[in-house]
């Protein structure tokens, strides 16, 4: 069965990179624009048989909000149906709405199962995406294949470098991230043949407003390395970093999958309270142009890894010695 390979537009740049780390070019496109603000996007080559990959990550901006790329992701995958496609992937970057996978208000939406159910309406045979907020929630909200791969995959080089030379302590900077800064740590502790520490910090959300101030773990005299699924504001990062510095931390850099830097992420940037930022490239830096403090963020390619799986899924070979949570 051939594959192919599109990117839709916002997502080009990564596309590419994909492409050639897969080692082959981007199936072409066309995407037009209509004055009442209606598109239309179709495959420009036959897809007929075909098992086809879209890459489209639904962060917003800089042009299309994540609603936007979401309608167009939709209807091209439908359209691909429609022209007779064996098989679609929807290589998802970054998952808008992942977040909002329970009711913690009443009369709380779903999202991320109503995001579920629209790929799936389309006919949606996989999806693939990289560190979901709640792995258990994006599994249950699909009722297609999903495959969800983590940041081991990307970071875990950059980890080791820094835990060369000094004592090393992985953390979560909230309870909800406890398992996956564990998965880290344990695959760190691993790599470096020697013993990793672990901490974590208390974090509440309501209405916006963060609380809680409990901190504990192995964090005396040690440089620790914050991992979490995102990044937005910077906020949770700093008031980590500063609770961990207070008891005992010698440094502290920030790990995430994805760096959305959302309003008052340079005043983030900036603070000392963190050592420097490490971040993949699901989301492309845009926000960071002329930011303050844009200079102290590293950005490594997620693109590698996403070629990897999509090799093995098309050849229908194993993925799970890839760093994938689930398939």
């Amino acid at each position: 069965m051939e594959l192919n390979l599109f990117a839709l537009r916002g997502s080009d740049h990564f596309g590419e990179a994909v492409a050639k780390a897969l080692g082959q070019p981007l199936s072409a496109l066309e995407e037009r624009e209509f004055e009442d603000g209606e598109h239309k996007s179709r495959p420009l080559e036959s897809v007929r048989g075909s098992d086809v990959y879209v890459c489209h990550s639904l962060h917003g901006g800089p042009k299309d909000s994540p609603n936007d790329k979401l309608c167009r992701l939709l209807f091209f995958i439908g359209t691909l149906k429609t022209n007779g496609a064996a098989r679609v992937t929807a290589v998802v970057p970054y998952l808008a709405y992942a977040r909002k996978d329970r009711q913690t208000k009443p009369r709380d939406p779903l999202t991320a199962r109503y995001l579920a159910q629209l790929l799936e309406a389309v006919g949606t045979d996989r999806v693939v995406t990289i560190e979901v907020h709640n792995l258990a929630a994006f599994q249950n909200a699909f009722r297609c294949e999903t495959v969800a791969l983590d940041t081991r995959g990307v970071l875990l080089d950059r980890a080791a470098e820094l835990a060369e030379s000094s004592v090393v302590t992985v953390a979560s900077p909230d309870l909800g991230g406890v398992k996956r800064a564990e998965l880290f740590r344990e695959a760190l502790e691993g790599r470096c043949k020697r013993r990793v520490g672990f901490a974590f910090m208390e974090k509440h959300r309501s209405a916006g407003k963060v609380t809680g101030s409990l901190v504990a773990g192995d964090l005396d005299a040690a440089r620790v390395l914050v991992i979490d699924d995102l990044i937005a504001s910077g906020g949770t990062m700093v008031r980590a970093a500063q609770a961990f510095l207070d008891q005992g931390a010698i440094e502290v850099w920030a790990f995430a999958a994805h760096g959305l830097f959302t309003k008052g992420a340079s005043e983030a940037l900036a603070d000392p309270a963190l050592a420097g930022w490490i971040v993949t490239d699901t989301v492309p830096p845009f926000r960071l142009q002329g930011g303050v403090g844009a200079e102290r963020v590293e950005i490594i390619s997620a693109a590698p890894l996403f070629a990897r799986a999509i090799r093995r899924l098309h050849e229908n070979r194993a993925i799970t010695d890839l760093p994938a949570a689930g398939s």
